[in-house]
C-alpha cells in the first residue's frame, strides 16, 4: 500500500507533517540558491508590473538570451502602458521582428489599450483580473502577481512543471489535464508557505529549470535541493517530466522572389488574418518560381535560383526555394497570392524598420542583393 494509504493511527497527520518538512526544506534551500546565484537580467532589477508583463511575454517559448536585445529596445522605445495603447501596429510589429510568436505582441498592446481606456494605465494587482485581459493566462497572470505585487500566488511554465515534476516524482503526463492539476496544485502549496513576497519564490523555481534542471543534462550536483529531490532518490531524473511524444513538424514548400534594385527591394505584406499577419517579406507562394513569376509578371528568364532556406515553426518546417532577379520600373505590382493585401518596393534604408519575420531575413540574407548592407548577415 501507497504511503499515502497507511492505515495507522495518526498516519494522515504523520504525512502530513513529513510533506510540511519537505516543503520547507525545499523552499529555505532554494530560496538561498537563488538569493545568492540568479543571473543579473533587466527585468529583475525592476518591480513595474509594465517591464515585469513586457518581459513574462517575450519570454514565452523564447530563451533568455534572445529576448535580452529585445526587451530592451522595446522599453526604451515604448516604456509605459499609454506608449504601447498609443503606438501604431506597426511599430510594435516592427520592434518585435525576429522574436517569433508575433500574436503575442497584437494581444499585449490589446490588452495594454483595455488597461489605458478601463484601468488608467494601472496594471490590475489580482491574478482574476489580469486573466481578463487579451493574452494574459494563469501562467502571466501569476508572474504578474508574484513578481511585480508580491503576491504568493502560483505559476507554472515549462520549467517550472519540470523543476515539480522532478523534485515530487510526478508520474503523470505534465501536459495532460491531470498531470496540470497536479502541478498547480504542488506549486500552490509551496508559495502558500513563502514567508515573504511570492515573486523571489516563483523566479527561484524558473532559475532552477532554466540553469540547473535543464531537460537534457540536468546538473544535479551542482542542485540546491538535490537531498530533496524524489526523482533522483529513485533514480528516474532523466524519465521526468512525462509527456506524451511531440507530433512531427509538417513539410511546407514555398518559392521565394528577391527583386531589387540599387535603391529598394520589392515586399509584400501578409493579410492580418494569416500566419505572420502584418509583416513585409519578399513574395512567395508555394509551387515553383515560374509560377510566382507569372503572377508578378515578370520574366522567370531574368531569374537566378540561389538557395534555400529552412525554417522551422512548431508545427511545421518550412522549406524556400529563393530567386533573385532585378526590380523592374512599374507603377503597381500584383498581388502574388491570396495571403496578401499589400505590395510595393521598399527603400533599403527603411527595411529594417518594417515589420518582418526571421524567415523574410533568412531570404534576404540567402539571396545577398550586392545593392545593401543588410545588417543581419553573420
Amino acid at each position: 500500500m501507497s504511503r499515502r494509504g497507511r492505515r495507522v493511527p495518526g498516519g494522515a497527520a504523520l504525512d502530513d507533517a513529513a510533506d510540511g518538512a519537505h516543503d520547507e526544506a525545499v523552499r529555505g534551500a532554494l530560496l538561498a540558491w537563488y538569493r545568492r546565484a540568479r543571473r543579473d537580467l533587466p527585468w529583475r532589477r525592476t518591480r513595474d508590473p509594465y517591464a515585469v508583463w513586457v518581459s513574462e511575454t517575450m519570454l514565452q517559448q523564447t530563451r533568455v538570451e534572445t529576448v535580452l536585445p529585445y526587451y530592451e529596445r522595446f522599453i526604451a522605445e515604448l516604456p509605459t502602458v499609454h506608449a504601447l495603447a498609443e503606438a501604431p501596429e506597426a511599430r510594435v510589429l516592427a520592434l518585435w521582428s525576429g522574436l517569433g510568436y508575433y500574436r503575442r505582441a497584437r494581444m499585449l498592446q490589446a490588452a495594454a489599450r483595455r488597461i489605458a481606456s478601463e484601468h488608467r494605465g494601472r496594471i490590475p494587482e489580482e491574478p482574476e483580473h489580469l486573466r481578463r485581459l487579451e493574452g494574459v493566462g494563469p501562467y502571466t497572470a501569476g508572474a504578474i502577481a508574484s513578481i511585480a505585487f508580491g503576491r504568493r500566488v502560483p505559476l507554472v511554465d515549462g520549467n517550472v512543471a519540470r523543476v515539480l515534476a522532478r523534485l515530487f516524482a510526478v508520474e503523470d503526463d505534465v501536459k495532460s489535464a491531470r498531470g496540470k492539476a497536479r502541478l498547480w496544485a504542488i506549486a500552490g502549496r509551496l508559495v502558500a508557505g513563502v514567508d515573504a513576497d511570492g515573486g523571489d519564490w516563483n523566479q527561484a523555481l524558473m532559475e532552477l529549470g532554466a540553469t540547473v534542471c535543464t531537460p537534457r543534462e540536468p546538473a544535479c550536483a551542482a542542485c540546491p535541493v538535490r537531498l530533496r529531490c524524489r526523482a533522483l532518490a529513485g533514480g528516474v531524473v532523466r524519465d521526468l517530466p512525462r509527456a506524451a511524444p511531440k507530433r512531427p513538424p509538417r513539410e511546407v514548400f514555398r518559392t521565394a522572389l528577391v527583386l531589387a534594385s540599387g535603391d529598394a527591394v520589392l515586399l509584400a505584406r501578409r493579410c492580418k488574418r494569416s500566419l505572420w499577419g502584418g509583416l513585409w517579406e519578399p513574395p512567395g507562394a508555394d509551387g515553383v518560381i515560374d509560377a510566382l513569376a507569372e503572377r508578378l509578371g515578370v520574366d522567370a528568364g531574368g531569374l537566378r535560383p540561389v538557395g534555400r532556406v529552412v525554417h522551422v515553426l512548431t508545427h511545421r518546417r518550412m522549406h524556400v526555394e529563393v530567386a533573385c532577379g532585378a526590380l523592374p520600373c512599374r507603377a503597381r505590382w500584383p498581388l502574388p497570392g491570396p495571403e496578401y493585401d499589400g505590395i510595393e518596393p521598399v527603400p533599403w534604408r527603411e527595411l529594417e524598420a518594417l515589420p518582418h519575420s526571421t524567415l523574410a531575413r533568412k531570404v534576404l540574407v540567402v539571396a545577398n542583393p550586392p545593392q545593401a548592407s543588410l545588417p543581419w548577415k553573420e
